[in-house]
């Protein structure tokens, strides 16, 4: 089975995680906020203001994109964690430098998903659901619901968080009640059976090099 023979399902799936960090939010605060649902709505704030000032990010610059991507998304997101729990069981059978690169990969093709997705961002508006947790909590959801203002059913969008040392980092999200990172587990479960830990680099290589050729043939269109 090829990784990522991706089905509408799939795609609707990836394009909504996207927007699940770049849609409107409640303005940030002042300082760097502490609480976990106050810094979702500080990331998806910034984010969308710097795609909604930004033409080429609208229209699917990847050089652009992987900008916003690293300055805006990933200082909030704990990548190495969100990857060794997609790889699941099989993380600890990797050597550090092929985990080294499957996180680089994992982070292309999270990338080349952005950058379809953040072109199709337009005046959607995000509603946060009342925050519950505890204070001694230290692996928190974040609950939203994105309404389209053209109508159509709410899209159900949940972030999951966990403090760290330097603050909370985001590590998972679910759209309409699928996880991420439980996603693509599945998927990159089925690779390693099939060709090994190699096996599973060498298909997210080769996908990101086919989603880069089509990106590069889109921006000479």
């Amino acid at each position: 089975m090829k990784l990522y023979s991706m089905t509408s399902r799939m795609i609707g799936f990836a394009a909504w995680v996207a927007l699940a960090l770049a849609l409107p939010g409640l303005a940030p605060a002042a300082d760097t906020p502490e609480a976990p649902d106050a810094l979702v709505k500080q990331v998806v704030s910034d984010v969308m203001q710097t795609v909604k000032s930004d033409a080429d990010i609208q229209a699917g610059n990847i050089t652009k994109i992987t900008a916003l991507v690293e300055t805006k998304i990933l200082p909030y997101v704990d990548f190495n964690k969100m990857t060794a729990s997609a790889v699941g069981r099989n993380w600890a059978s990797a050597t550090p430098a092929q985990q080294a690169q499957i996180t680089e990969q994992f982070k292309k093709l999270l990338t080349y998903t952005y950058s379809g997705a953040l072109s199709e961002v337009r005046d959607q508006t995000i509603q946060y659901k009342p925050f519950r947790a505890d204070p001694a909590d230290t692996v928190v959801q974040v609950s939203t619901e994105v309404i389209n203002t053209h109508g159509g059913e709410p899209v159900q969008l949940n972030y999951r968080l966990q403090k760290e040392p330097e603050g909370w980092k985001i590590i998972d999200v679910n759209v309409l009640g699928v996880w991420l990172v439980q996603n693509y587990r599945n998927t990159f479960a089925q690779q390693v059976t099939a060709g090994g830990i190699d096996g599973l680099i060498k298909a997210l290589t080769d996908k990101n090099n086919a989603l880069s050729a089509a990106a590069q043939q889109k921006g000479k269109a």
